[in-house]
């Protein structure tokens, strides 16, 4: 039996990673977006887009949809910020299982309101089951730290009879030039699903690109995804363990370290040490899987790159529904 094609919602659409991801694997997308410079880029790719808060919309607003994808802002979440996402995930599991209890969902009391916005893509899918017309599928990413949300997540849509699928995956086993790990989400109401099969080696520092798995390709490195750029380093910026001083380095046979909004602070140099050119928007919307001439727009451009769900993810993982299990 042939699925029916998948028209998604993306929610926190971003300049267009995960929309260019499900265009490639013959999805369409409407993306709802805040941020007025991603709207530009987006709108300047030609992306359908909604400039607003998702919060302000819902399932009912967007009838030509039957699937639903988002990538929740994860400053709160991440490593490199404030932490009070990774605080109250304990709070914000237990909203979870709550709006599955009764159908609706309650943001924790006191709760960053950037954090709150993980549960939105929740809200989505019991409105749209309330009203009798269930997402066929749904596609979720968000840094490692909230996996034990999305795991919360895959116990309500289970009983909602969707088959789910949750894990970390990393990036540089789909083909993008960028050790990224991220914590996903799929799924297929009425059906199975499965995570997508890595196609790439994963990277492992001082193993050649050559060993591992046959029946998988070598990851890819800066120098493939950049070839006019010579011989480099890269110099990151930010230091191993917190101190500034202990900063990495990856030479361009290797994979880039994960492109964060502040990649023009990424350091370049040749095989002497002399500094080279910065990373151009291209190169560095490149690094994120998109095509060199992604029309990038607005202002914080970087942080719109940074942001960015990786686009062969996006494709994976959008296929990966696309194509339940059997």
């Amino acid at each position: 039996m042939t699925s029916p094609a998948l028209r998604f919602t993306d929610l926190f659409a971003g300049p267009g990673g995960l929309g260019h991801g499900a265009h490639l694997t013959g999805a369409p997308s409407v993306g709802i977006e805040y941020d007025a410079n991603a709207v530009a880029t987006r709108l300047a790719a030609g992306l359908a887009t909604v400039h607003g808060d998702v919060r302000a919309y819902g399932p009912a607003d967007f009838p030509e949809a039957n699937a639903l994808a988002g990538g929740p802002p994860c400053q709160t979440f991440t490593v490199a910020g404030p932490g009070t996402g990774r605080a109250q995930l304990d709070r914000i599991v237990h909203a979870v299982k709550q709006a599955g209890a009764d159908g609706r969902v309650h943001a924790p009391a006191g709760a960053d309101e950037r954090t709150a916005l993980v549960l939105e893509p929740l809200r989505w899918t019991l409105e749209a089951h309330a009203a009798g017309r269930p997402y066929k599928a749904i596609v979720l990413e968000q840094v490692p730290a909230v996996l034990p949300i999305w795991a919360a997540y895959a116990a309500v849509l289970e009983s909602l009879g969707y088959g789910t699928a949750t894990g970390i995956l990393r990036t540089e086993q789909y083909g993008l030039p960028q050790t990224r790990r991220r914590a996903v989400l799929i799924a297929r109401h009425g059906q199975p699903v499965a995570l997508p099969a890595p196609t790439h080696r994963p990277y492992r520092r001082g193993i050649p690109r050559s060993d591992g798995d046959p029946s998988l390709l070598h990851w890819v490195s800066m120098a493939d995804a950049l070839p006019d750029r010579g011989p480099f380093t890269a110099i990151s910026n930010y230091g191993t363990g917190g101190d500034p001083k202990n900063r990495g380095r990856r030479d361009c046979d290797e994979p880039a370290f994960t492109v964060t909004g502040k990649i023009s602070r990424l350091r370049l140099v040749d095989p002497d040490g002399r500094d080279l050119p910065r990373l151009s928007h291209s190169e560095a919307g490149v690094l994120q899987g998109f095509p060199a001439d992604w029309p990038w727009a607005g202002l914080d451009i970087g942080q719109q790159i940074g942001n960015a769900c990786p686009v062969p993810l996006a494709a994976a993982l959008t296929a990966a529904v696309a194509r339940p299990a059997a």
